[in-house]
């Protein structure tokens, strides 16, 4: 004797289960106060006998959005934002261009994303270096979405004898 009625969908077939589920989630979080989002870029940190090397994909992120800054003498904070941006959307067959392009971004307003897996909102990254380091000398480049930076060992301070007069 079967647990379930004749009615229960055939094994596998859960789809309007699913579609359900996603109906729900998509009311429920329009409902809900928009909140700030974080995400955490992803960084290779690489050593040499001189530097530290510092590479994150940031792609689609504007320089003036990216902070970079010492927290201490060997603490290292990569912190920004990015927000998402939509491009107007190509002309119907009439050559009619979308009426909600504003300087070739677009609301989503009324869209229904079937997928929504870009990073937004705001983003900090922190790294700790065991020796000391140059800030003076740090450099930075953003090029194709990968954040570069370059971070110089400090020089041995060398020891100085103090004569006693």
């Amino acid at each position: 004797m079967s647990l379930f009625r004749a009615s229960f969908p055939a094994q596998g077939d859960f789809a309007p289960l699913f579609r359900l589920l996603d109906d729900y989630d998509s009311h429920r979080s329009t409902r809900q106060q928009p909140s700030l989002r974080s995400f955490s870029p992803r960084f290779d940190v690489r050593e040499s006998e001189e530097a530290y090397h510092l590479d994150g994909e940031l792609p689609g992120i504007y320089q003036k959005d990216i902070d970079i800054e010492f927290s201490d003498p060997q603490t290292l904070v990569v912190k920004g934002r990015t927000e998402r941006e939509y491009h107007a959307e190509p002309k119907d067959d009439n050559g009619a261009e979308d009426t909600a392009a504003e300087g070739g971004k677009t609301a989503a307003v009324g869209h229904r994303f079937w997928a929504s897996e870009r990073s937004v909102g705001e983003f900090q990254r922190t790294f700790s270096f065991p020796a000391r380091v140059d800030q003076d000398a740090v450099k930075a480049t953003l090029k194709n979405g990968i954040l570069s930076v370059l971070v110089p060992k400090a020089t041995a301070t060398a020891t100085k004898k103090i004569t006693i007069e």
